[in-house]
């Protein structure tokens, strides 16, 4: 894949937990083995499927080169999504941002995105 950044939404107590540990720990992800993250072209759909409904969500947005190498690997529906098979330290995000809903309870993207 092409993207340049990849991004790892957190609910507010993974993100709390992640700060404490520096790393995330999503149940999510120790079942699966491997940290889910979106692509630019995925995280606003992966936003409102499982983050809806939340008061605040928490977006980090990685720098690929900054990261271990990813694997993406088909998910919803076909679509290529980078899956982390490591450990995803916070202090590598380039960017955060703290989500609010719409009207709908759906997370609001930013608009620098």
């Amino acid at each position: 894949m092409s993207d340049t950044h990849v991004y790892k939404l957190l609910s507010q107590a993974d993100w709390s937990a992640a700060e404490a540990a520096g790393v995330t720990s999503v149940p999510l992800d120790a079942a699966d083995g491997y940290v889910h993250l979106s692509g630019i072209g995925t995280v606003a759909e992966t936003a409102r499927l499982y983050y809806s409904g939340q008061p605040v969500v928490h977006l980090l947005e990685f720098a690929v080169a900054d990261l271990p190498p990813l694997k993406w690997e088909p998910s919803r529906g076909g679509t290529l999504f980078p899956h982390l098979y490591g450990d995803l330290s916070i202090a590598l995000a380039s960017r955060h941002w703290q989500l609010r809903p719409d009207t709908s309870g759906t997370p609001t993207m930013p608009e620098d995105l």
